[in-house]
């Protein structure tokens, strides 16, 4: 082959690859997509990727199938992504923690920012603090006394070790001087079961996810980590209120993809994410239970996550937490 026909051929297998990309691109998604979670079915964050998910099926007509796979403060799902081609078609349904691990755990196998290509940041929760109904306590001022009078017996749920209920029942022993003891689960459904049943004292949990059994008095509100009363627990009041103004403490979903991942492909996903946070079913039942629908761009997404990164490593300055 001379090399005029050499470079013809050239130029017309490189254009074949990319036009075979583009079509690609523009077909997807052709085949069912993953969307894996690092927590048990039933928790908020699960609650959020299947609603998600249901629009995306419907409006991309493929099945788009929640995966749960919980344990080591969601960095299995986390690995599980950031492992996958880049393709679109296994995604991440991450919750704060991915944000925090980092400084938790050793040797993770990917990095909260240069694994994923962020989608959208779907939606925020503040944390409600909660307690078994049966404890003697009817406000957070009575549960700290009795904290300081008994250190380390009552115990607080989470779903793992350097996890957003951690960090916060962490801040709040630092900001009331108590001390308490920490039994980490697998996800937010597994602690609030043992809530519910008494088996642990108490715990941070989200409201998105929590909301119905607050409600319904299976365990009991005292106090709500944000800035102000859940429109559903209006009796309930803030930490400010009740004089922990720094007592802070919120929860958010958010979906990505795997680092590389075509940038049509990201564009597609997140233009009907956020098309299914303003379908008025999912926006009032997100609403119903507290959370804030976000739906932000996938470059303030990313700017999100490093900020927050940042943020996290100076509480884990403060905070002494033994890594794993």
């Amino acid at each position: 082959m001379n090399r005029r026909n050499f470079s013809l051929a050239t130029c017309a297998a490189l254009s074949l690859g990319m036009t075979s990309g583009a079509m690609a691109e523009a077909a997807y998604p052709s085949k069912p997509v993953r969307i894996i979670v690092g927590y048990s079915a039933g928790g908020p964050t699960d609650l959020v990727a299947r609603m998600v998910a249901t629009h995306l099926q419907t409006r991309l007509g493929q099945p788009f199938v929640v995966d749960n796979r919980p344990g080591a403060g969601s960095n299995i799902a986390s690995e599980a992504v950031a492992a996958a081609p880049a393709d679109g078609y296994t995604l991440l349904l991450a919750a704060a923690p991915l944000t925090m691990n980092g400084y938790v755990y050793k040797n993770l196998k990917f990095d909260a920012v240069k694994s994923f290509e962020p989608i959208s940041k779907l939606s925020s929760s503040p944390g409600v603090l909660a307690v078994r109904r049966d404890m003697a306590v009817g406000s957070a001022k009575e549960l700290i006394a009795l904290a300081k009078k008994e250190p380390g017996k009552l115990t607080y749920g989470t779903t793992g070790l350097g996890g957003s209920q951690h960090m916060a029942t962490e801040l709040l022993q630092r900001l009331a001087g108590v001390q308490l003891t920490h039994v980490p689960y697998k996800g937010a459904s597994n602690v609030m079961t043992d809530l519910i049943a008494g088996h642990i004292d108490m715990a941070f949990v989200s409201a998105s996810g929590a909301m119905s059994f607050l409600q319904a008095g299976k365990v009991k509100p005292l106090a709500v980590a944000g800035p102000q009363p859940l429109s559903g627990l209006t009796d309930v009041p803030t930490f400010a209120q009740v004089g922990f103004p720094a007592m802070i403490s919120d929860s958010w979903n958010g979906l990505l993809a795997p680092a590389g991942t075509p940038p049509a492909i990201v564009k597609k996903l997140h233009e009907v994410a956020v098309e299914a946070l303003q379908a008025p079913e999912i926006k009032a039942k997100l609403e119903s239970l507290g959370a804030v629908v976000i739906g932000n761009s996938s470059h303030e997404f990313r700017k999100d996550i490093q900020r927050e990164i940042a943020h996290w490593g100076e509480q884990f300055k403060t905070i002494k937490i033994d890594t794993q």
